[in-house]
């Protein structure tokens, strides 16, 4: 890969950490911690003694089956004991758990003994409705805190939840239900959205004409929007008519380290939606201690992931990880620019927000509208940002380390999958940081950047991102579906490595630098070019707001870069541009990105979750069927 001395220079770009939280924080030493990481079965055996056990481990972990590996064999646990019930013995029982915000400025507050008895409630109602352990209990709802409680309430009683993304379409609803089976269905009337409510009941009434396991429907009432119960398949009940009568203590089952925990849906490229599995124990685990470790979690932190609980950033880290240290979380339900783009800064300042996780797509999405809406607010209470979804470009690494962090607050940038179930490689407020690079591995994870032969490749070369040994956090299979597990993650890349699907290069200091996914690299004149580098050089020119690439073929390169550009308000795509940002481009990334075509547009195919669909482009530009779009944002 040809690089540019400006590209270069951002590598070297380093920022130091800042002193006043290395003080305070949990590893004081990023080397020795990574260290004493090499040893998995002993780290991550120390970090599961933070919870109660019904009874502990025999194995820590079991490698017989590879890679069907297994955590903490024969021990007995139970997630939603261990994220409400034990708190309620100590001095945070009266402590918000939960503090629910939405766009029309209404808000509500749990604390972790209302969250108890609410949870409680609700797993009593679920097992009068013939719930057992094992049951599959479905989720099609908001941003609101019964989502979270009907989650927990599975967790008490040992169902499994399926949460699926309430912005997703009537077909897609239908798919995902019936490949989980699920038995009951928890839904709401409605959901906020840019001042409108969007009707979830109507979508569900649809759906349950082709949904044929669902024997109950609760139906939550939240956005205020007329109702219509219907008798379309089984019978349908009110939450808050369910709930009533019911006692608020509820005795809670003992589960088995790896007994299921979730399902969560999530799309690739091709196929059908990949049915993830995550089990209990070993996501606990993993969940728990990356938030502590990367984000620092400390008693009277406010904790705001703005992830959607419809996918796995949102399960991980809106509700497992915080609950799980006894920590408030913010759950917001609203877009980032509405009533105006000031909206999530408003919240920061009105709140007191100390730690904020959110995605480069919204930053990007933010910076378009300048710096006006950030320097109305006090943001002085932030001491930790983060970033996560996609590989997150200098340009906006930067927009938000100075006017969001005021330079002075680090950017935790992480990269993990829906699959990994926890953070894989970060930074930690020890380290010291690069623009557009998630730094190294998590102590006790053992990543590497290898060629299709599994050989490490040398420094600033591109390669495929490998797991080499298990994780507490992993996956363990694919639902009713071990066969592509195996052949998706496990077979590609020679030695029992898990291959991750994304390409990256290392730098000088180890640094790993995530390119995109491997499908999304372009091959021009017989170099390769991660879609995400190109994107970053776009994005890095004062006129755009946002880039995506494609390849588009060509006789003599094999592929050129055909670039689609959202650009910032108050510029257009003139001859004079066009040419000004080839120069860009070139100057960014070499003679290597040959530039075909320059497209503006005002908006970008992404799923819900906020990645671009590249997919869709190309299909788009070749004229061949588009594919599952069940995902895709607006779609």
């Amino acid at each position: 890969m040809v690089k540019s001395a400006n590209n270069l220079d951002n590598e070297k770009k380093v920022f130091k950490p800042n002193y006043m939280l290395v003080e305070e924080a949990h590893v004081k030493n990023w080397e020795a911690e990574i260290e004493k990481g090499k040893d998995i079965e002993k780290y991550w055996a120390e970090k599961a003694e933070q919870f109660e056990w019904f009874q502990k481990w025999d194995q820590v972990l079991d490698e017989s089956n590879k890679p069907f590996y297994k955590w903490f064999t024969n021990g007995k646990i139970n997630l939603a004991y261990n994220a409400v019930d034990r708190w309620i013995h100590t001095d945070k029982r009266n402590q918000v758990a939960i503090l629910y915000a939405n766009e029309r400025g209404d808000e509500k507050k749990l604390t972790y003994y209302e969250l108890y008895r609410e949870v409680n409630k609700m797993a009593n109602a679920l097992k009068n409705l013939g719930v057992e352990k094992g049951d599959t209990v479905s989720m099609y709802m908001p941003m609101c805190p019964e989502l979270l409680i009907s989650m927990l309430a599975c967790n008490k009683i040992g169902a499994v939840h399926s949460v699926v993304y309430s912005g997703l379409s009537v077909g897609a609803f239908v798919e995902r239900m019936n490949d989980a089976k699920a038995k009951i269905l928890v839904t709401a009337d409605g959901t906020f959205r840019r001042g409108k409510v969007i009707d979830l009941k109507k979508i569900v009434d649809e759906a349950m004409l082709k949904c044929h396991t669902i024997e109950t429907t609760i139906v939550v009432k939240h956005a205020g929007n007329p109702i219509h119960m219907s008798e379309l398949s089984g019978k349908e009940i009110f939450y808050d008519t369910l709930l009533e009568g019911e006692p608020d203590e509820c005795p809670v089952e003992e589960m088995d380290s790896e007994d299921p925990l979730f399902i969560l849906y999530t799309s690739g490229s091709t196929g059908k939606p990949k049915a993830v599995l995550h089990t209990t124990a070993g996501y606990m685990v993993g969940v728990a201690t990356t938030l502590k470790t990367i984000f620092d979690i400390h008693n009277g932190d406010l904790w705001w992931c703005t992830g959607d609980i419809g996918w796995i950033t949102g399960h991980s880290y809106l509700i497992y990880g915080p609950l799980l240290l006894g920590t408030t979380t913010l759950v917001y339900e609203g877009a980032p620019d509405y009533p105006d783009p000031g909206i999530w800064w408003k919240i920061v300042e009105k709140y007191g927000v100390t730690k904020l996780y959110t995605s480069p797509t919204a930053i990007r999405h933010l910076m378009r509208y300048g710096n006006k809406y950030p320097t109305v607010y006090n943001l002085s209470s932030l001491k930790i940002l983060g970033s996560v979804g996609e590989p997150m470009n200098p340009a906006a690494w930067m927009w938000l380390y100075k006017n969001i962090g005021q330079e002075k607050t680090p950017i935790m940038d992480t990269w993990w999958q829906t699959e990994t179930g926890m953070h894989m490689i970060s930074p930690l407020p020890v380290s010291h940081l690069k623009p557009g690079t998630p730094t190294l591995p998590f102590p006790g994870v053992d990543i590497d950047v290898v060629d299709e032969n599994g050989n490490p490749v040398p420094v600033g070369e591109d390669g495929y991102v490998v797991v080499k040994k298990p994780w507490p956090a992993m996956f363990r299979t694919l639902y009713k579906d071990e066969e592509r597990f195996v052949n998706v993650y496990w077979k590609d890349i020679p030695g029992g490595v898990y291959r991750a699907g994304d390409m990256a290069r290392k730098d000088e200091d180890g640094y790993i630098w995530i390119q995109g996914r491997s499908d999304d690299v372009l091959k021009i004149a017989g170099h390769r070019v991660g879609t995400s580098e190109v994107e970053a050089a776009f994005s890095s020119h004062p006129a755009v707001a946002e880039a995506a690439v494609i390849g588009k073929s060509d006789p003599v390169k094999g592929q050129v870069i055909k670039a689609f550009v959202i650009l910032k308000e108050g510029y257009k795509l003139t001859t004079k541009l066009i040419s000004e940002l080839q120069r860009h481009v070139r100057y960014e990334l070499g003679p290597v990105a040959v530039l075909g075509d320059i497209v503006q547009v005002d908006n970008l195919p992404k799923t819900r979750s906020g990645k671009i669909m590249r997919r869709v482009l190309r299909a788009r530009e070749e004229g061949k069927d588009l594919g599952d779009l069940s995902t895709l944002e607006d779609g």
